[in-house]
């Protein structure tokens, strides 16, 4: 008989993310733009976590990206909830910890994360093994992406009613994404009832990203190479609008980096603020 061999954990670029919110909770003076520490449990890093070299302040124009990132996500699916949807889709959830911090928005709704099998079964196991379980209204739904799975499939499979609207988001996810398949998702997203919305972060072509952050991302971009995951596409937000209509929604949006920061950052006096011309957003609805 073999022995039980251990679930893969997340990947780095997960691990990172929920570290970086967590460090802006523990090392960034209040008002926090975003409050998540249940990451930092998931991951467990050793201790010395906060020297690695990804913390360092070369990286805070970047945690401020995702931190404004997380909180737009998140006003918007609380907003769209008044409004009566009751479906949340995240796509490559990771450490996505929103079911755990907001269940009393959460429980109002079926949450559904979207992420590969192994790391989804090793997320599982470390909501059971802290305490935090998985309720009702969240809905695990591993999707072997490189098998060919179909995430459509699994997601309808795990409960997912494609006759009524839902927020689907996708962060931090496109870049590693061929056109055809950003397209596709697009396309499949777009035919959900009127009321759905679709919000997605795209990163601009490098040559226009804000020269504060250019060789953050250039190393970035390098790292992800040497990994087996380049990033493959980049968008001007004219060509992420244009690829939104032709896909068939209704309406789309882009909010720029500059706007999110305008929200969320104006009054900091500790200079945290995500870049200008960085990672963007789309926002399409049906």
């Amino acid at each position: 008989m073999m022995p039980d061999q251990p679930s893969p954990a997340p990947d780095s670029t997960a691990v990172r993310t929920a570290l970086w919110r967590a460090l802006h909770v523990l090392a960034d003076p209040p008002p926090h733009v975003f409050d998540d520490t249940v990451g930092l449990k998931l991951a467990a890093p050793d201790e010395g976590w906060r020297e690695r070299p990804d913390m360092s302040a070369f990286t805070r124009p970047f945690r401020a990206s995702i931190l404004a990132r997380a909180r737009f996500i998140e006003d918007l699916v609380e907003k769209q909830t008044q409004h009566g949807v009751e479906q949340y889709v995240i796509l490559g959830a990771g450490l996505d910890t929103f079911a755990q911090r907001r269940p009393e928005l959460a429980s109002r709704m079926h949450v559904f994360e979207i992420d590969q099998p192994g790391p989804q079964a090793w997320k599982r196991q470390r909501l059971l093994d802290l305490g935090f379980g998985v309720p009702p209204y969240l809905h695990l739904v591993p999707v072997d992406f490189e098998a060919g799975d179909a995430w459509w499939e699994r997601l309808a499979s795990a409960g997912f009613d494609a006759t009524r609207p839902a927020v689907i988001a996708s962060a931090g996810v496109s870049m590693y994404l061929t056109r055809d398949a950003i397209t596709a998702t697009l396309r499949r997203v777009a035919v959900l009832p009127p009321g759905s919305t679709f919000v997605m972060t795209f990163m601009l072509p490098i040559e226009l990203l804000d020269p504060e952050i250019r060789p953050g991302v250039e190393r970035a971009a390098a790292g992800a190479k040497a990994s087996g995951t380049p990033f493959v596409s980049f968008f001007t937000p004219a060509e992420m609008l244009a690829l939104a209509r032709e896909t068939g929604f209704k309406q789309a949006r882009h909010v720029p980096a500059a706007s999110l920061a305008q929200r969320y950052f104006a009054n900091r006096t500790d200079g945290l603020r995500p870049p200008d011309n960085s990672e963007e957003l789309l926002v399409a609805t049906t």
